[in-house]
């Protein structure tokens, strides 16, 4: 494994142990942020939606009216109503304004609970009742507050003073329920619905009214409609925060689609049962002239017995008969056709479809037509006349009925050429019938015309008969293949994505102010930062302890004690091959304040208590701190043994008295020129003299991050211990210590951490403390 892998490695479990020491902080973050989340659902407002499909039903000539149209425009494609101009349709402003007024939904109702309110929609607890008309109720803008006091009264007001729905500030009135009410918007009366949600005396209800206009636009923008390409089937969806109202809606969308559909469609069949009984009007009187004028005919000329017709009437005279009475029903027909479209020149006007001309084409251009102006007809009725669509719908009506009416002429004068050979064929044949009286002949003619029009009279009944029956009989466009239901389960909240964004929120924002605050923190906390920088032996590191204990004693099974009795076995390692009787360990630091007089007094403390003669020199003259772990008494120390020659190491030499083993030089009293007194050739007779008589010497010296003081006595320590105190001293400081080991400055170097916080699992102390207090529950178990 590479280097780099070994670094990266490391690196990862560093910040995995970072992160598990913060695991309190961690879970701490995580619980607030699922009980946030738990609030957040708890008092949300949730959100049901209602499905419905449907599916367009397509007629017989919609094929064959899009083939034509598609014709007209160059074969550019269709301009009829397809699946998107009926979704457009579904969706418009007049629709749902129906549905809102139907509906009611410009009236709320909520019951307010503890933390929030509620919207009560099928049964509310209130009945509200206006003294005005519709059309000012529409526009009303106001929400009326009401505390039901009893069964026979309840408090109103128009301002919800605080969030716990109070009157004490706010203006309020108290009134018996069924008494008219006078506000500034009109009379109201308001009666309970008892036993329903929220009528019950103590409860509070919000009255919301809002204009029609703002509801019918927050519907439009709610309501949902989808459908795919080539197909019918539309699929409606609306999310309200009640399952039974958001149901009622889209079905009454539905309801009205199909309503406003079917007016539509009894228009066109209006029109054409309107025109049928105008042509019905004229084509009696024109029968009745024709019955009168036979009747005159027959009494002037005495021709009462009319059976006994001779064989003159040949058969090629019946069927060139029965010919002209076709051609002229016909030809009337397309002149009562050619008079209403000269007579009817408005664009808006329906055509009468399928008044009996047999030409296709003409039945063909009508549907369309029509279809054309009821689809122009609904564009209008949320837009203007200067819609482009709408222009070019009108465009296509004037091109269609140009078309109509061309058409129209055409059959009339095919007819009538028709109608001219006929009449001249049946000239042919009557002058061949010479033997006939011409009174008969006269009454033939009559009785012709007279067929003619009975004819087509029958005829125009039967098609009004027909346009009767269909008027009450149109159906509906939209064929429901399911009706609206609402999932019993939320839209929203979702209660997994709100959990699972929290917990992640939780454990980011902690993990990311732990990774911040480590990304810019620069102190050492590892061995691992010491080594990175320093490159000197390590020699061991002393864990954090509590300010009761400073100094260890000599049965302490504190992982204080076992720290140092650890160090003190590494420096008989690395001075084993050391010839010399006495061992000399410097302690120093870059700063104040890392531990070195702690370091000094705990570790010459743990060599005295193997019973190793051992002297303490306190040489940090400057900020003197070993007495303040020994609490000894002194008069003379280390200064004025320098400054005065009459004094003798003993007279500066301090016994402990618990501890045979151990004596202090103190540093004595704090003189002005610290450096001068370290460089006198006392100090060098002090060591000389006390290497004699003493197994270890531990010294304590002062930073040499600060002063010089240290490097001018140097010279007399077999091993350096240089501390470093954790979570104390910047990285960036921990130059001056490999600058003095790479310049060997300070000889046989070593760095010691000091007050290192152990992570879980293994650390110093092994084996039973006899002096430990046994748990309680480990009593009754028995355990050791």
């Amino acid at each position: 494994m590479s280097q780099n892998a070994i670094t990266n490695k490391d690196t990862i479990i560093n910040l995995m142990e970072l992160y598990l020491s913060k695991w309190k902080l961690i879970l701490v973050c995580v619980l607030i942020a699922l009980t946030l989340a738990f609030l957040k659902i708890r008092y949300s407002t949730f959100l049901y939606e209602a499905n419905a499909t449907i599916k367009l039903k397509e007629d017989e000539n919609s094929r064959s009216l899009s083939e034509i149209s598609a014709l007209q425009n160059g074969g550019m494609g269709s301009t009829l109503p397809n699946v998107l101009d009926e979704i457009e349709v579904i969706k418009s402003r007049s629709i749902i304004t129906e549905v809102v007024r139907d509906l009611k939904l410009n009236i709320k109702f909520y019951v307010t609970g503890k933390v929030i309110k509620k919207e009560v929609y099928s049964n509310p607890p209130l009945s509200i009742n206006f003294f005005m008309g519709d059309s000012l109720l529409e526009n009303i803008n106001t929400s009326i507050y009401i505390k039901i006091i009893s069964p026979q009264k309840f408090e109103l007001s128009k301002v919800n003073t605080n969030d716990l729905f109070e009157f004490d500030d706010g203006e309020s009135t108290t009134h018996s329920f069924g008494d008219k009410v006078m506000s500034s918007f009109g009379e109201f009366v308001v009666t309970p619905n008892i036993g329903t949600y929220g009528s019950s005396p103590g409860s509070y209800v919000e009255i919301n009214l809002k204009p029609v206009h703002s509801v019918v636009q927050a519907y439009l923008s709610g309501i949902n409609i989808s459908t795919t390409d080539k197909s019918n089937v539309i699929k409606l969806s609306l999310q309200e925060s009640i399952k039974e109202k958001a149901r009622l809606i889209i079905d009454k969308v539905i309801e009205k689609y199909n309503e406003d559909v079917i007016i539509d469609k009894e228009k066109i069949v209006q029109i054409t049962s309107d025109f049928i009984t105008n042509r019905l009007n004229v084509v009696s009187n024109e029968l009745e002239q024709v019955d009168f004028t036979a009747e005159n005919l027959q009494k002037n000329n005495r021709l009462i017995a009319l059976g006994s017709q001779s064989n003159i009437f040949l058969e090629s005279e019946r069927e060139t008969g029965a010919r002209i009475n076709q051609t002229s029903n016909q030809l009337q027909l397309a002149e009562f056709m050619g008079d209403h479209l000269q007579n009817n020149e408005s664009e808006s006007d329906l055509l009468p479809a399928d008044i009996g001309i047999t030409d296709s084409n003409v039945s063909q251009i009508t549907k369309s037509h029509n279809d054309l102006v009821l689809q122009r007809d609904r564009i209008l009725k949320n837009s203007s006349d200067k819609n482009p669509t709408v222009i070019n719908l009108n465009n296509q009506i004037d091109a269609l009925k140009g078309n109509l009416s061309q058409s129209i002429d055409n059959i009339i004068t095919t007819n009538k050429i028709t109608l001219n050979n006929l009449n001249k064929e049946n000239s042919r044949i009557r002058s061949q019938i010479y033997s006939a009286p011409a009174k008969e002949r006269q009454f033939r003619d009559i009785k012709r015309q007279q067929d003619i029009k009975e004819s087509l009279y029958l005829y125009l009944l039967q098609k009004r008969e027909e346009t009767a029956i269909t008027l009450g009989m149109s159906s509906a466009n939209a064929k429901v293949i399911d009706l609206a239901y609402t999932s019993s389960i939320p839209v929203s909240p979702k209660k997994k994505i709100i959990y699972l964004a929290s917990l992640l929120i939780g454990l980011f924002i902690p993990i990311s102010l732990i990774y911040a605050k480590d990304l810019v923190d620069n102190k050492v906390y590892t061995k691992e930062d010491v080594l990175r920088i320093v490159k000197a032996p390590f020699i061991g590191d002393i864990p954090k302890s509590d300010l009761k204990h400073k100094v260890v004693k000599k049965v302490d099974y504190s992982p204080k004690a076992e720290a140092f009795r650890i160090l003190r076995t590494n420096i008989d390692f690395m001075l084993q091959k050391s010839d010399v009787s006495c061992k000399t360990v410097f302690v120093t630091s870059t700063t104040a304040q890392e531990g070195k007089s702690h370091t000094t007094t705990n570790l010459a403390s743990s060599f005295s208590f193997s019973e190793k003669k051992t002297l303490l020199i306190e040489t940090d003259i400057r900020v003197p701190r070993v007495n303040d772990y020994l609490k000894i008494k002194f008069d003379k120390g280390l200064t004025d043994y320098i400054s005065d020659k009459s004094l003798s190491i003993k007279d500066v030499t301090v016994k402990q008295k618990d501890n045979p083993f151990l004596d202090v030089i103190p540093s004595g009293t704090i003189p002005p020129n610290p450096a001068e007194l370290l460089m006198s050739d006392r100090i060098n007779n002090l060591f000389e003299s006390v290497k004699k008589e003493y197994d270890y010497i531990i010294v304590d010296t002062a930073a040499v991050g600060l002063v010089t003081d240290t490097l001018l006595i140097s010279n007399h320590a077999d091993i350096f211990l240089y501390v470093v105190s954790a979570n104390n001293i910047d990285k960036r400081q921990l130059h001056i210590a490999q600058t003095m080991y790479e310049e060997k400055r300070l000889p046989n170097m070593v760095t010691l951490l000091n007050g290192s916080v152990k992570k879980k699992g293994y650390g110093y102390g092994y084996g039973n403390n006899p002096q430990r207090n046994k748990k309680w529950y480990s009593k009754l178990l028995g355990r050791r």
